[in-house]
């Protein structure tokens, strides 16, 4: 046999055995893992190494949304995207909707996982949870970005453009559980189309369809609703926490056609070091409806 080809052979062979153990290794970067924290079992993706970063996905999606992103933090970060209560694969206690509590599970699993400080990113419900999480434990809190939703009890609140679908906010109880059962689907077309600015443009068909199953398993609707009975208290709570204001980076994301100014004013009037950006032509799913601006954004903020 020719030299020549013999090293082509040689080379074709190591190529193989590259592909060959390379894929499992890539397959395993995101790792699927549960944690008993506070009373109850929340599931988590984890991946990367380095200086902690916490994803908090929002209401009508779960750990999932944050797919896209993890492997671009998780470069120089350990990247944790948890399930909150009563979403995804993580338990549904019948309580403990606040945001505070909720940022409390996120702390005891952080905890957990030995991390004494952390960045918090959050959307929607999840950047309740992540202001809520600064407010409780701003020593352990480098970083914090809120991505497009409002908190309740700051400011003029009840005036944000989400409110507009007041109906949907006291949606909970038997009645709305019936209503919904068996069309899940239908009831989050509502959100996934019309706080978008381009319906064809917002979550896409196939995490459509992940997200219905998720939140047709037993009692996650019902936990899902809860978020929302309890703004309520979360108002109160979070009124208490704005007299302290934060003093940590914070980045603030805000939909064009969606939140605008409105949360980077609130975000101004909770902490005394805040970015805001306005994400041009872009809905309430940030995400999905402008990765190629937010994506970059957060990785940029989130490393320095």
């Amino acid at each position: 046999m020719r030299p020549i080809i013999r090293r082509l052979l040689r080379v074709t062979l190591y190529l193989v055995s590259l592909s060959i153990f390379a894929a499992p290794a890539l397959a395993g970067t995101i790792e699927s893992r549960f944690a008993e924290v506070n009373g109850v079992r929340l599931h988590y993706l984890i991946a990367g190494k380095g200086d902690p970063i916490v994803l908090l996905h929002g209401y009508a999606e779960s750990s999932h949304m944050w797919l896209p992103l993890i492997p671009k933090l998780a470069v120089n970060h350990t990247v944790i995207a948890p399930d909150l209560r009563g979403f995804g694969q993580s338990a549904t206690p019948p309580d403990g909707y606040t945001k505070a509590v909720m940022a409390q599970d996120i702390h005891a699993l952080t905890q957990k996982l030995g991390y004494k400080h952390v960045a918090v990113v959050g959307h929607d419900i999840g950047l309740m949870v992540a202001y809520a999480y600064a407010a409780q434990y701003p020593a352990e809190t480098d970083r914090v970005v809120l991505m497009d939703a409002f908190l309740p009890g700051v400011g003029d609140w009840t005036k944000v453009w989400l409110l507009r679908d007041l109906w949907h906010f006291h949606f909970y109880g038997p009645t709305p559980l019936a209503l919904v059962k068996g069309r899940e689907r239908i009831y989050f077309e509502h959100f996934w189309n019309d706080f978008a600015a381009d319906p064809k443009h917002s979550v896409p068909e196939k995490d459509r369809v992940f997200y219905a199953k998720e939140y047709a398993q037993p009692d996650h609707m019902r936990a899902g609703f809860e978020v929302f009975r309890a703004f309520e208290q979360d108002a109160k709570d979070f009124a208490g926490f704005a007299k302290t204001p934060l003093t940590m980076p914070m980045l603030v994301l805000s939909g064009e056609k969606a939140g605008g100014q409105f949360l980077i004013d609130q975000g101004k009037m909770v902490d005394s070091n805040v970015e805001g950006v306005i994400v041009t032509g872009s809905g309430h799913w940030l995400m999905e409806e402008a990765p190629d601006k937010v994506m970059p954004k957060l990785v940029e903020f989130l490393n320095k």
